[in-house]
């Protein structure tokens, strides 16, 4: 299993192929094409994540020592986000998901392409991904 780092690095590599924003964002809305989509029993209020303007239900669930994130969004960028959050994060061990520097987000230029909505739920998705993740880490 890849490191979050080395997926963050081959996800930086990755957009930077792309010259400009509209390739960027497809690349961005296929990782929401690829996302494994959280069954419908848990499409449920409880694991809506506060803090984005569309819907994006989040669910987690421990494996062998490493947490694994479902999630669906009823809109396509959100989906994108939320997919390359999964991506990056899912398959990893609880303290490893409290302690990701995410800096990814900065290289491929996100945040500064993001609208201040989009902006705020993408640090709502990854707050709660980290909350899931320490959650499972206090369990121990």
């Amino acid at each position: 299993m890849l490191s979050i780092d080395k997926i963050q690095d081959e996800i930086i590599a990755d957009f930077g192929i792309f010259d400009d924003w509209m390739g960027k964002y497809e690349h961005l809305i296929d990782f929401g094409s690829s996302l494994p989509l959280i069954d419908d029993k848990y499409k449920l209020d409880e694991n809506l994540i506060k803090g984005c303007q569309s819907k994006v239900w989040l669910n987690t669930e421990m494996k062998d020592d490493k947490v694994i994130f479902s999630a669906d969004s009823d809109a396509v960028i959100t989906k994108g986000l939320v997919g390359l959050m999964v991506h990056v994060l899912s398959n990893q061990t609880p303290e490893a998901i409290v302690n990701a520097d995410l800096y990814f987000i900065d290289k491929i230029g996100l945040k500064d392409h993001l609208s201040p909505n989009r902006s705020n739920g993408l640090l709502s998705m990854i707050k709660q991904m980290k909350l899931f993740a320490l959650g499972y880490t206090l369990k121990k």
